[in-house]
């Protein structure tokens, strides 16, 4: 099968193109434009092993301005991935940006798909749409998003439902919650968490750290996302993608000091805009057309992030700063 991959460059992306290459049937292109708060020498990083892959094709572009009905010629399925992420710097003037990239984009690359014989268009969403709710939630729930950045993303998946309800769009929205691993973008809590804790500088918390959240590790979002063009049965759907555990962030910060062997300095400042107290993926949906059943430990999970992490900033003394 013929796999668009955007944000291929991304965390999530670049480990979903690696996992499809697995597939001798599957051939990838990947694109990405080089946005958002990731450096682009670490995006490049990324897929830097990719490059030479027989199957794999990279493409730098931005998709408000690419040529894209030639872009999706031979192409089967559509990840699309791409857009502007972060909940805390998607106010003020910078939701310019959110809007063009989550909700112009996607508006786009729908209307490109509308006239092509797809078998998927699969929807990367988040679950920053449901907002502030008590136990799991369910896709059944209303959304009801707190940050602009949520809106933005809600709105995409309202306009992946007209073109799939108007143009027969196959598509599938997967909501995503807190996903971690190794290659998780800088800006995230665990990659800060870490990578101050083993320079042995404070740990920034947002909020007093008793916030918890449905821990997802890439391996498990991949799998369910990877499940999402294989299964029948799911085309029209939103299905959520979580975690195997649930756990506060400051019982997160004691078991990265179990791990690491260090203390943490922790600096609590005032909780983010548009966070929040908690989410809890139900995966009731998931697990009855995905099959989906994550299976990677928290622990497991921050171990390898922590390895990577240590690999990526191998040599960095304890003065630099983290960006």
């Amino acid at each position: 099968m013929n796999i668009l991959v955007t944000g291929a460059a991304g965390f999530i992306g670049s480990h979903l193109c690696e996992k499809l290459l697995e597939n001798d049937e599957h051939h990838v292109i990947g694109v990405d434009g080089f946005l958002g708060p990731t450096p682009a020498p670490l995006k490049a990083k990324n897929i830097a092993h990719l490059q030479s892959h027989p199957r794999f094709t990279f493409l730098e572009l931005d998709l408000l301005t690419a040529d894209l009905p030639s872009l999706l010629q031979n192409v089967e399925a559509v990840y699309h991935l791409a857009g502007m992420p972060g909940v805390r710097t998607s106010w003020g003037t910078e939701f310019a940006a959110y809007a063009a990239h989550n909700i112009s984009a996607t508006q786009r690359l729908l209307e490109a798909c509308k006239d092509r014989p797809l078998k998927r268009f699969i929807y990367a969403s988040t679950s920053s749409v449901y907002g502030e709710r008590s136990g799991p939630l369910s896709e059944t729930l209303e959304p009801a998003p707190l940050s602009p950045y949520g809106i933005t993303k809600l709105t995409g998946e309202h306009l992946c439902r007209v073109y799939f309800r108007e143009f027969a769009v196959p598509i599938v929205i997967l909501r995503y919650f807190t996903v971690y691993g190794p290659r998780q973008r800088p800006d995230m809590s665990f990659h800060r968490f870490i990578r101050q804790l083993l320079a042995g500088q404070p740990l920034i918390v947002f909020g007093d750290g008793t916030q918890s959240r449905d821990f997802t590790y890439i391996s498990d979002c991949v799998d369910g996302t990877i499940a999402a063009i294989e299964r029948d049965g799911v085309i029209g759907e939103t299905i959520n993608i979580g975690g195997k555990e649930r756990t506060s962030v400051n019982e997160v910060i004691r078991l990265l000091e179990t791990l690491t062997g260090k203390q943490a300095i922790i600096q609590y400042t005032p909780a983010a805009r548009g966070e929040p107290k908690q989410t809890w993926a139900d995966l009731t949906k998931a697990e009855r057309l995905l099959g989906y059943k994550p299976v990677v430990t928290l622990e497991d999970g921050l171990q390898k992030e922590i390895e990577y992490i240590r690999s990526l900033y191998e040599g960095e003394h304890s003065s630099t700063t983290p960006t």
